[in-house]
């Protein structure tokens, strides 16, 4: 016997990568459903080899569905979430609306699978930030030989972290740099996206980090370990999908290279491919599509007395979304619901 699945914001980005996972890793469906808002009420998406027309998320009944995937933002899963979840669904949420909250389970299976059995507080589980997720599961087996003290890391983040409107203005801006006359303008982002980079992603805090590093600090900690302190910044860059991160670590004690090498080989859901060449270690271009975080450029740093350095680089909308939502359904129902 499988579940009874919902995916709500199906026509999105996210949304359309949800069911394409659940499908591909044959995830025990008995019935699913995807949801959208009314402005694209009865579109269509694909499940596999079948078609979904996309049902009201405003007007649907939760009531007797299993687990909810949500891909609709903050402002929306406020209002949905807790319909679905007093309706006796459990909530699977991408958006960061309750990540921060102690109720709430913030989960990445590969790191935290035992945080899913908390999710009885209020029947939701959160899904990590996107540059957050792929970071952690390169930090914690690494953590768990060594003990970190502190990371420092940049990130380099695709377009497709903004939605479509952010894919479709590096696309427009491109094609405008070679038409005079038809440059666009900066809608989506602050400045110019093509051939360009901006430090800058989600809004300015009064320490004058950006939310999005803070998210990886706070995310950081509630995941992996409290004591663990993060600096980050965070980059937008012309790349349509897959986010890539220099991680520096500074660990309690020494940890070797080559033994962080075989580390990393053996941990679930990475993918070592660290070669001394030209070529070998891996960009966003490969990266996407994939289920893996793959760790390249793996290096001592002699700056400091037990330091490492670490290129990662994975598929922002598989592993820092939908891949990691579905995980998290498939922990959930392994270690809790058992009826797959």
């Amino acid at each position: 016997m499988g579940y009874k699945v919902v995916v709500a914001g199906a026509t999105g980005n996210v949304g359309r990568e949800m069911l394409n996972i659940l499908a591909e890793r044959q995830f025990p469906v008995d019935e699913i459903v995807a949801l959208a808002s009314r402005k694209s009420l009865g579109s269509e998406c694909s499940f596999g080899d079948k078609t979904l027309k996309t049902k009201d998320l405003d007007t649907f009944d939760f009531t007797g569905w299993d687990i909810a995937l949500f891909a609709i933002g903050s402002d929306a899963t406020k209002k949905y979430a807790p319909l679905a979840a007093k309706a006796g669904c459990i909530v699977i949420d991408n958006s960061s609306l309750y990540r921060y909250d102690p109720d709430v389970p913030l989960v990445v299976p590969e790191v935290n699978p035992e945080a899913v059995e908390g999710y009885a507080k209020k029947n939701i589980i959160a899904n990590p930030n996107c540059s957050t997720a792929q970071m952690v599961v390169a930090l914690k087996p690494l953590h768990d030989r060594a003990k970190i003290k502190r990371v420092v890391v940049s990130t380099y983040q695709s377009v497709s972290g903004a939605g479509k409107e952010g894919m479709d203005e590096l696309w427009s801006q491109t094609k405008g740099m070679y038409v005079p006359g038809q440059e666009v303008a900066p809608s989506k982002f602050t400045k110019q996206i093509a051939f360009n980079v901006i430090p800058h992603i989600d809004v300015f805090m009064d320490s004058g980090d950006t939310k999005e590093e803070w998210k990886m600090v706070a995310e950081t900690k509630k995941i992996v370990d409290p004591a663990i302190k993060v600096t980050a910044t965070c980059v937008r860059v012309p790349v349509f999908v897959g986010h890539s991160e220099s991680i520096n670590i500074e660990f309690e004690e020494f940890l070797d290279e080559d033994e962080a090498r075989d580390i990393l080989r053996e941990a679930p859901g990475i993918m070592v491919v660290d070669k001394r060449e030209d070529g070998g270690y891996v960009t966003p271009v490969e990266a996407a599509g994939d289920f893996a975080t793959f760790i390249s450029r793996i290096r001592q740093d002699v700056t400091i007395e037990n330091g490492l350095n670490i290129w990662c680089v994975s598929d922002n909308l598989r592993k820092g979304a939908a891949l990691n939502a579905v995980q998290i359904a498939e922990t959930l129902g392994n270690r809790v619901l058992k009826k797959g």
